[in-house]
C-alpha cells in the first residue's frame, strides 16, 4: 500500500512540474532567432558601420541567432 501511495505522489509531483514548465513556457517572449532587419537595426543604433553591421549579422544566422535575409 505504501509504495502505491508513492508511485501515485510522485506521478502527481511529475505531472505538476511538466504543467508549470508548459504554461512558463507559453509565457516566454518570442525569442530567436530573430529577423534580420532588426539586425541591421541594433547595429546601427550600436554605431557600426553598414559593412560591419552586415558582417555580424551574418555571424548571427551562422549560430542560428538571426533568420537568414529574403533574398
Amino acid at each position: 500500500m505504501r509504495r502505491m501511495s508513492a508511485a501515485l505522489a510522485l506521478a502527481i509531483a511529475v505531472g505538476g512540474l511538466g504543467a508549470s514548465a508548459a504554461a512558463a513556457q507559453a509565457a516566454a517572449p518570442q525569442g530567436p532567432p530573430f529577423p534580420y532587419a532588426d539586425c541591421l537595426k541594433a547595429t546601427a543604433k550600436k554605431g557600426e558601420s553598414p559593412a560591419h553591421a552586415k558582417w555580424h549579422c551574418d555571424q548571427l544566422v551562422k549560430k542560428g541567432w538571426v533568420k537568414p535575409p529574403n533574398r
